[in-house]
Parts: C-alpha cells; sequence; structure tokens
C-alpha cells in the first residue's frame, strides 16, 4: 500500500479518535514525531516528543471526553504536499459531568511516508477546561503562576 497522503492521514487520526482507538491514533505518529500544543495552559504539556510519548497522552482520553462527531471539517493545502492546516468542530460528552460540549481546532499537521511527524493543536484551554469541567483548576493554576 502507498504511503497515505497528509490530508488521508488526518482523516484517519479522525475516525480513529471517532472509534476511540487510542493506540492506532498514536501508531500514526513517526517514531520521533512530536506533538505540540502552543496554547496549553495549567497542568497540559506544551509538546510531546516520539510515539510512545504520544500514546501515553492518549491513553485515558476516552475516560475523559466522548467524541461524537466531527463537524465542519475543512484541510487546507500548503505549499509543502506533506503539510495540511485543518479546521474542525468536535461535538461530544464530558464524561465526568456527562455535558455536552463542542471544541473548535486549528490543527497544522506535517507528515513523512503516511506517518505524522510534527502535529501543531491549537485549542481553547478554556474551553477544553470548562467542557471538563475543570475550569476552577485551571483559573486556579494561571493564578499560581501569575503570582511566581
Amino acid at each position: 500500500m502507498p504511503p497515505r497522503t497528509c490530508e488521508e492521514t488526518f482523516r484517519r487520526l479522525l475516525e480513529l479518535l471517532l472509534a476511540k482507538d487510542m493506540d492506532a491514533v498514536a501508531d500514526l505518529w513517526s517514531e520521533h514525531g512530536t506533538a505540540e500544543f502552543p496554547f496549553a495552559a495549567g497542568a497540559s504539556p506544551r509538546r510531546l516528543t516520539g510515539r510512545e510519548a504520544v500514546r501515553d497522552y492518549l491513553a485515558g482520553y476516552p475516560d475523559l471526553m466522548d467524541v461524537q462527531t466531527i463537524a465542519a471539517l475543512t484541510v487546507h493545502h500548503t505549499e509543502q504536499p506533506e503539510t495540511v492546516v485543518a479546521e474542525f468542530t468536535a461535538h461530544g460528552r464530558t464524561i465526568a459531568t456527562d455535558e455536552p460540549y463542542r471544541l473548535d481546532y486549528v490543527t497544522v499537521l506535517t507528515t513523512r511516508q503516511g506517518l505524522i511527524t510534527r502535529y501543531r493543536d491549537y485549542w481553547s484551554p478554556l474551553a477544553v477546561a470548562s467542557a471538563s469541567g475543570t475550569l476552577p483548576e485551571l483559573l486556579g493554576s494561571l493564578s499560581a503562576e501569575a503570582a511566581r
């Protein structure tokens, strides 16, 4: 099977996310690929390096968030065929609160031979904390950081 295009790899990632197969999502990363979260705050990591770090990070995700649909997916191709920019909205429910949520994302994805070498995910930490019921903890950690 020929290597997947960057867009095909991203669409496969979303399919696996909806199937809650986090091991298979991690398997899309190259051995030394990175995941970056530039807007991360509080206890959330800003960078993961390597497939196994991504696997560890994703391991408990289905226990926190039940992603049920991906809506409004738009994939923008760049001048580099191995890089795409994707805009999408995830709808689902938060496991801890059983409340529905809607989160908007912009992701910049770079692949080589169908595997992710760099994943930059621009999501709102406030929206995630609100959806997951952890907004007070996030605000507390931000206040503690500002006090240092």
